[in-house]
């Protein structure tokens, strides 16, 4: 639920100090034109949309507009014009004293045909628009569909995690929709920062649906082992208008969220807060009929390439058993800085995998913030709850994932688009057994030691 606000957060002194010796550069500087536009899922995939966007306080009143996109220029005449809901955010209370309160506006579109390609505007109603901007809605029946996943961007965003969504796009232009696995920049106010993951993203932040997942930088401070001492960024419910669930706290609200796709059902978790709550409604959505495969998304790693887990061990282990039982097909996850792809095996009776298998896991990194892996941590697990597969390490990574009817293929790629590892996961509907076949045993793993020298002053 969006709300007016002056918030009172205050940044970590590191962050302050940080802010404090950055001279804005003009797309930081919010104006009249609509900026940051950012479009995300709020209702039915096939029948509507929502999208934010922000522009200066001068804007007090803005509106969107959205038309069949059509081939012909006058597609424009048969636009429909929406209010949009404001709220302002002061800057000078979570910043600096010098930065003058902005607006954020949202406008969700509903009834929208199904398949169907669309294309909107959004600005004061006057002469301060944005450019047109197209997007597909979904079908509404089973279809196969592609969609880009993101670890954490977090460091050095506007520079070196910019060529990442970029070349994920020219890997995957037909991609339904952009996953990013929280994280999204380093400090949780700081709008520079913010501002740097928008123009990193330009454009494709408005024209491919987001799905922004809540990580331990979005609050602040990020420092301290008390998570309960943080407050959520001042910045992500004005940005993100994003689902919600009235059975859950509004502390939870525009983080903890689910929607189906084609015919899969993603959950949306925050691993940063009240994960007993979450765990409620983790259940609830995946006791719901209809969705043929479910994919689940949150920040910190289950099983952790790192060992930077960050649970405590009973909401782990709530979450990873609920996994097993409602038989969830793939499970996104970021945090750890480095790349590892496993699945939870199925035993036989020597107490050995077998072909078929339970739950994919993958934790992934985009940004340049590296960290290596630590096998020793994982064997805690294994063989019974897990069995890793694949690793790499000092590379920024996205990944592409087909959602078919019976077969998801996972493919993840380095920042230069060569592609570094596939799996194909064959699911038997009627049964719900899967099997995996995988396919990267040509191409070398990545380590700190193969690759150029990793330190963290390049960051």
């Amino acid at each position: 639920m969006k709300r007016s606000i002056v918030l009172a957060a205050l940044l970590t002194s590191s962050a302050l100090a940080h802010i404090g010796e950055h001279s804005m550069r003009h797309w930081e500087i919010p104006s009249p034109d609509p900026d940051r536009i950012f479009l995300t899922f709020h209702g039915d995939p096939a029948t509507s949309r929502a999208v934010t966007w922000r522009t200066d306080q001068s804007v007090e009143q803005a509106f969107a507009e959205i038309a069949p996109a059509l081939g012909e220029p006058g597609f424009i005449h048969k636009a429909m014009r929406i209010k949009a809901r404001t709220e302002t955010v002061d800057l000078s209370q979570i910043i600096s004293k010098d930065r003058e309160p902005v607006h954020y506006h949202s406008v969700i579109f509903q009834d929208l045909e199904p398949e169907s390609l669309y294309a909107y505007r959004v600005g004061d109603g006057k002469n301060r628009w944005s450019e047109w901007i197209q997007f597909k809605t979904a079908s509404d029946k089973e279809e196969d569909f592609r969609f880009v996943y993101f670890g954490d961007a977090q460091n050095d965003v506007f520079s070196r995690w910019s060529r990442v969504i970029r070349m994920a796009h020219q890997t995957a232009p037909d991609a339904a929709f952009a996953l990013h696995a929280g994280d999204l920049i380093n400090h949780a106010n700081a709008d520079p920062e913010r501002a740097g993951w928008f123009k990193a993203g330009s454009y494709l932040h408005a024209q491919w649906t987001g799905v922004p997942v809540i990580g331990n930088h979005e609050y602040n401070p990020v420092g301290g082992a008390n998570r309960a001492d943080k407050t959520m960024s001042a910045l992500w419910q004005p940005q993100f208008t994003l689902p919600t669930d009235e059975s859950l706290p509004d502390s939870l609200k525009e983080t903890v969220y689910s929607f189906d796709y084609q015919g899969a059902r993603f959950i949306i978790l925050n691993s940063c807060a009240e994960n007993a709550v979450q765990t409620r409604f983790l259940e609830k959505e995946l006791k719901k009929p209809g969705a043929r495969w479910k994919i689940v998304s949150f920040h910190h790693p289950i099983f952790a390439p790192g060992g930077r887990s960050n649970y405590k061990p009973e909401d782990r282990e709530a979450w990873r058993d609920l996994f097993a039982e409602y038989n969830v097909d793939l499970v996104l996850q970021g945090h750890d800085h480095s790349y590892l792809r496993g699945q939870v095996p199925t035993l036989g009776k020597n107490g050995q995998p077998e072909d078929d298998f339970k739950t994919l896991y993958v934790v992934s990194v985009s940004g340049p913030k590296q960290y290596p892996t630590q096998k020793e941590f994982l064997k805690q697990y294994e063989p019974e709850h897990y069995e890793p597969v694949r690793r790499g390490e000092n590379s920024q990574f996205f990944q592409v994932i087909e959602v078919g009817n019976d077969e998801l293929v996972y493919e993840a790629y380095i920042a230069t688009g060569e592609r570094y590892d596939r799996a194909v996961i064959r699911k038997n509907h009627r049964t719900g057994k899967k099997k995996i076949r995988q396919d990267f045993e040509e191409i070398e793993q990545r380590t700190m030691i193969n690759t150029i020298e990793y330190s963290k002053k390049d960051l």
